[in-house]
């Protein structure tokens, strides 16, 4: 992902709300996440994107582990169309979007091990449960 940002005004994530997302190799998108549960669960559904997207939607669930690590499990659900093209490029999909999600995996990870950002984390996670 190159860039993100939230819509109509919004300065928060939650459910309901809209963001633009364009990444890294120019391809824009709108979502709505469909579900907001920090720190454990993020789903979100395309509401318009690329042309060849029929549907695209995806979640994000995080579990913590014994001995203090955390297990995240990123899906993402595709459906390309024109219909007649849809198994091969369901198939250069699959292997692009698996390249991008492990690279968020790992960038996660690297965010995860940073005290600076660990730190504006816990402070939003304050502020979502004081309702500011």
């Amino acid at each position: 992902m190159r860039e993100q940002s939230l819509l109509d005004g919004r300065t928060r994530p939650g459910r309901g709300v809209r963001t633009a997302t364009r990444s890294r190799h120019g391809l824009a998108m709108v979502s709505e996440y469909v579900s907001y549960v920090p720190p454990s669960q993020v789903g979100m559904r395309m509401v318009t994107g690329p042309w060849f997207f029929a549907v695209f939607a995806g979640s994000w669930r995080f579990t913590p582990l014994p001995g203090g690590g955390t297990r995240a499990v990123w899906r993402c659900v595709f459906r390309c169309r024109p219909a007649r093209l849809a198994p091969l490029a369901e198939r250069i999909g699959t292997a692009l979007l698996g390249r991008d999600v492990r690279r968020r995996i790992a960038g996660f990870a690297r965010g995860c091990a940073d005290p600076a950002v660990l730190a504006v984390a816990r402070r939003e996670l304050e502020e979502d449960a004081a309702g500011r």
